[in-house]
């Protein structure tokens, strides 16, 4: 099985005002004449974790990171206005043309997995090939599944905790009841909310119990962007729902995806992905047998390590 590579530091980092209230933190890493790869990160709000450069050869790849509007470095932390699929879109291609990159490979994974392919469907042109791993297309049925009912059939007891702190008439409806709290003025109460929605989401992301996972959620700066920026996005069904994303894949014909899903993957079930690969003709699709969600997992570190070089030899090697 396939582990990561060596720890590495960023060769230079970046910020960029990308609009009157919101700018975003971009570092590059490994060799800068190499293949350049743009990483899309989870969430929304989880922000490139210094772990994701190690998926990459540093000394094959440039690696392109970019925190998200209100996610990791990038300020204000999780602010939610000016903040949606759209303006996240703008900002991707604003950051390759400022690091003047011709083409490049697109790396994304859960909701970064969902930013790529609207990415990949308004900038065709400038990508070559994609890798999405946990794809979540954040359609109304993937939210009814993680917030009414689907997760808390499988996690009962994570679900009792996360309802726990709602009154009984808010249980109808958890993300309502959520959003209120989060965006309470006491900030005491917001980071409340906050952990109890990153333990929930945490709890659900792995196949077998992960307790690094779980700290990590838990430290107070992801909780919080997580927790807020989710609940703006599944509130307003900000992710690209299902139907309108399909729709764009005409133009995603030609460029060669790979897809790695979990076959346990209780955030953003299988059927997403498979649905997806349908719908484009240059995709192929691995599943994990022994996998939830995470990237952190052994079997889709390996997976997604495996499909990198698969990409490539399928792009082929000139696209420095």
């Amino acid at each position: 099985m396939l582990t990561l590579f060596p720890d590495l530091a960023p060769n230079q980092t970046y910020r960029f005002s990308v609009s009157d209230l919101h700018d975003i933190y971009v570092e590059e890493s490994g060799n800068r004449n190499g293949i350049p790869i743009v990483v899309m990160h989870g969430g929304p709000g989880l922000g490139c974790g210094r772990y994701l450069r190690r998926f990459f050869d540093s000394e094959r790849f440039r690696i392109i990171m970019i925190d998200q509007r209100g996610a990791g470095r990038s300020k204000p932390l999780a602010e939610t206005s000016g903040n949606s699929t759209e303006a996240l879109v703008s900002d991707v291609e604003r950051v390759r043309q400022e690091l003047s990159v011709d083409k490049w490979l697109v790396f994304g994974y859960g909701w970064g997995a969902a930013l790529a392919l609207a990415y990949a469907v308004a900038h065709s042109e400038s990508v070559v090939g994609m890798l999405l791993q946990g794809v979540m297309l954040g359609g109304q049925k993937e939210v009814d599944w993680l917030f009414k009912d689907g997760c808390n059939r499988v996690f009962p007891d994570a679900w009792e905790e996360f309802v726990a702190p709602l009154g009984a008439g808010e249980q109808g409806d958890v993300l309502r009841a959520y959003s209120a709290r989060l965006n309470d003025s006491n900030e005491l109460v917001q980071m409340q909310a906050a952990k109890a929605w990153a333990y929930w989401m945490a709890r659900c992301s792995t196949l077998h119990p992960n307790q690094s996972v779980v700290d990590y959620y838990l430290n107070p700066h992801i909780a919080i962007a997580l927790a807020k920026l989710q609940c703006h996005y599944f509130t307003n069904l900000g992710f690209r729902a299902d139907a309108s994303t399909f729709a764009g894949l005409k133009s995603l014909s030609g460029i060669p995806g790979v897809l790695v899903h979990g076959r346990y993957d209780l955030i953003a079930p299988l059927n997403g992905a498979l649905a997806l690969q349908h719908h484009w003709s240059g995709a192929e699709i691995h599943i994990i047998r022994d996998a939830g969600h995470s990237i952190a997992e052994p079997a889709i570190v390996d997976a997604i390590l495996n499909s990198i070089n698969q990409l490539v030899d399928r792009v082929g090697p000139d696209i420095a």
